[in-house]
């Protein structure tokens, strides 16, 4: 068995059920503590997960001393003051994506990792997605070579809501969240640099406040590039849908799902030991605390990735 890892999972929303899901089938990761807010019925949810102890405040699970390391999957706009809090209290930490919602922030944990030594990573789950594991494996045993990518990242979505449908207390957003997905994957799965970035955004939600629709185009120091269109005004059929255009081939990724440019399907069930890519990030972040290094979507890799949507963002705000 390998060594356990003592890990605190703050957000008993959506997402963090499915962590808890995934760890709960992953060797040696003990979930000894849970933090959410009294609204999300956390005593309800660790007595599920055998959870033994629950709070409503960070810094509560922050000061037990057998924490080895924390899962935040709390609000976009807490994400990089809660994970510097985790470092500054001497844990690991793992923010689910985005890692911050400004660059500056971005750039203030990525410092703070370095300082501290401590594994910190994002959840750019795309990285780990068996779909997505398999082209990057083609890709990097030289047998595919992208020229394209299309991806269209839809929801319906014109109320706060999360992917359960219940209301959130927070507004998701197009670009610091949705398109970061994306816009690392692609530099990821190129192996270059964004040299190239342009963005136009649909009207404002007058309750929102936010673009409901927005179109992102990408070049790839490779010469590649990419197209993504996002809406929350999408009534179906909803996800992220990902085609890979090369030079051998044309590939379509459905999540963990991997299909040729015929739709014919590809078995993608040797790719990994799972076919669940929340799963798969999860045990790349226990393992990285377990071996001393640094995981595939630690902060620091997926840094790159937040000075784009940053150029992005200020494209936005010289065309008002």
């Amino acid at each position: 068995m390998s060594k356990p890892v003592n890990i605190a999972l703050i957000g008993a929303g959506a997402f963090g059920v499915k962590h808890l899901d995934a760890l709960s089938v992953i060797d040696g990761a003990q979930v000894v503590s849970l933090v959410s807010r009294p609204e999300d019925k956390p005593e309800e949810i660790a007595a599920k997960y055998g959870i033994p102890h629950v709070a409503h405040d960070l810094a509560e699970s922050l000061a037990l001393p057998h924490v080895d390391a924390v899962i935040l999957t709390t609000p976009t706009q807490l994400h990089a003051s809660q994970a510097m809090a985790c470092l500054k209290a001497g844990k690991h930490v793992m923010v689910e994506i985005p890692m911050a919602d400004n660059l500056a922030d971005a750039e203030a944990l990525v410092a703070l990792q370095k300082k501290t030594g401590l594994v910190a990573m994002c959840g750019h789950t795309r990285r780990f997605n068996p779909s997505h594991q398999w082209v990057h494996n083609k890709i990097t045993g030289g047998g595919f070579n992208i020229q394209q990518m299309d991806v269209q990242t839809y929801f319906f979505r014109r109320t706060n809501i999360n992917a359960l449908g219940q209301p959130r207390c927070w507004t998701d957003h197009l670009l610091w969240h949705h398109a970061a997905h994306t816009v690392d994957l692609f530099a990821y799965q190129t192996g270059g640099e964004i040299v190239a970035a342009n963005v136009l955004q649909g009207p404002i939600h007058p309750d929102l406040g936010i673009a409901m629709d927005m179109s992102i185009q990408l070049k790839s120091s490779t010469g590649a590039i990419c197209t993504l269109s996002l809406s929350f005004n999408n009534e179906g059929p909803l996800g992220t849908f990902f085609r890979y255009i090369g030079d051998s081939g044309t590939y379509i990724a459905r999540y963990d799902d991997l299909f040729d440019g015929k739709d014919q399907p590809i078995d993608v069930t040797k790719v990994d030991v799972s076919m669940n890519g929340i799963e798969l990030q999860d045990r790349e972040f226990l393992a990285a605390i377990r071996e001393g290094r640094e995981p595939n979507a630690s902060v620091a890799k997926v840094l790159p990735c937040y000075r784009t949507l940053h150029a992005l963002e200020q494209q936005l705000k010289q065309a008002l």
